[in-house]
């Protein structure tokens, strides 16, 4: 059985574990360094990654933004900072003599999700409300990538057309809404300049209305989000994660607004159950899954 050296390299943690037969052990986490600079970068995975390449077959990589040819880009390039076209598979593979697989961390997230399930759901999609929104989709049991590894990227659908510009310069995406971030920003022209999104939303579990409100308006364009891809995807369930999408309330609150539309867009909701090691897991389990090929 392969033992695969797993990274998952989020807007606010790069975590190292070894994966076999997706079971995690030794994880390790620093945070994601502000700077958010290519060298700050490439010294953090040296750090990390010096104990574990010597244990591992294979490196796989969950990482946020699209993967195309090994490079890290986004849509949202504010993102990533200074990280935009990094090549990440490359440098991987100079630090640690292994061969390296890289994936977006909401398309790993949902193969593990899908795996948790048994595969009990043909079609399914993960969705993530943390820094960013992102999302995952399995169709007829596949994880779907893309080409040019877009897929999935549901936060930039439409949410308003007179929303806020996003950050990848459509006006009113679903990220620009939804996200921490945006409710940080949203935050921020209530409560003045300094909120974060952690901050509204404990004001909104604390009965502030004006903080109700910005939650309670993500929740109704994740919903939304949910319904469009239910409808175009006959998807069977919706697993909701992150940050803000495990938060008290939160998938309460989507379900909410999602029970006030026709049930043909209701599907199954759901928690994510593979929490902080989804992206590890479902990197490690994609790649051997490909393996198997």
């Amino acid at each position: 059985m392969t033992t695969y050296l797993a990274i998952d390299l989020g807007g606010t943690k790069l975590a190292a574990a070894l994966v076999k037969d997706g079971i995690v052990s030794a994880r390790q986490q620093l945070d994601t360094q502000s700077e958010k600079s290519p060298e700050v970068l490439r010294q953090n995975l040296i750090s990390l990654l010096a104990s574990f390449h010597n244990q591992a077959d294979q490196v796989v990589v969950a990482s946020t933004g699209i993967i195309q040819d090994g490079l890290l880009t986004a849509l949202n390039p504010l993102n990533l900072g200074g990280l935009d076209h990094f090549p990440l598979k490359a440098e991987i593979e100079a630090i640690t003599g292994l061969p390296t697989r890289v994936i977006n961390d909401a398309q790993a997230a949902a193969w593990a999700e899908h795996q948790a399930t048994g595969g009990q759901y043909s079609n399914m999609a993960f969705i993530t409300v943390s820094t960013g929104v992102g999302a995952g989709l399995v169709i007829d049991g596949q994880l779907q990538i893309g080409a040019r590894g877009i897929a999935g990227h549901a936060g930039h659908t439409l949410a308003d057309p007179h929303g806020p510009v996003c950050g990848c310069g459509r006006r009113g995406c679903v990220e620009a809404i939804a996200s921490g971030t945006a409710i940080g920003q949203q935050g921020c022209a209530v409560f003045g300049t300094g909120c974060t999104g952690r901050d509204v939303y404990q004001r909104y579990l604390a009965g502030d209305e004006a903080a109700k409100q910005i939650v309670t308006r993500s929740a109704t364009v994740i919903a939304q989000l949910i319904a469009d891809l239910t409808i175009t995807n006959d998807l069977d369930a919706v697993v909701i994660g992150g940050g803000v999408g495990l938060a008290t309330n939160y998938l309460e609150l989507v379900e909410e607004a999602l029970f006030t539309l026709p049930a043909v867009y209701q599907p199954k909701l759901l928690p994510a159950k593979c929490s902080t090691d989804a992206g590890l897991i479902g990197a490690a389990l994609w790649a051997q899954s490909c393996r198997q090929r």
